[in-house]
């Protein structure tokens, strides 16, 4: 799965946290400037997009939002909380157990 986070500026326990849910590739664009951000295209193997709500302008969002649905790819809105993140990352992509999303999962099963 590649995911596609834009905004935020350190992001490692989010990419890591990513990682473990099954994520292989992730691309971060901080959305800083303003720009840069909205001319760039989401690249074509994204099957997901988060967006770190709390770090971007709200035609960025719009703008990357719309893209999203145009191309029919799952779009996650968070604040930059690895709490946050996780919760919304689960619900939206369905994930309703452990074994679903953990390759190396330290939890005992049942």
């Amino acid at each position: 799965m590649s995911i596609l986070v834009i905004g935020g500026d350190k992001i490692s326990p989010i990419v890591n946290m990513l990682e473990n849910l099954g994520a292989k590739t992730i691309n971060h664009w901080d959305a800083r400037k303003k720009s840069s951000a909205p001319k760039k295209k989401v690249p074509m193997d994204t099957d997901c997009i988060v967006m770190l709500t709390s770090f971007l302008n709200h035609n960025t969002m719009l703008k990357y939002k719309n893209e999203a649905k145009r191309k029919n790819i799952p779009f996650i809105c968070a604040k930059r909380s690895l709490s946050c993140v996780y919760d919304e990352y689960v619900k939206i992509m369905g994930i309703t157990d452990c074994s679903q999303c953990y390759a190396n999962c330290t939890k005992k099963k049942d």
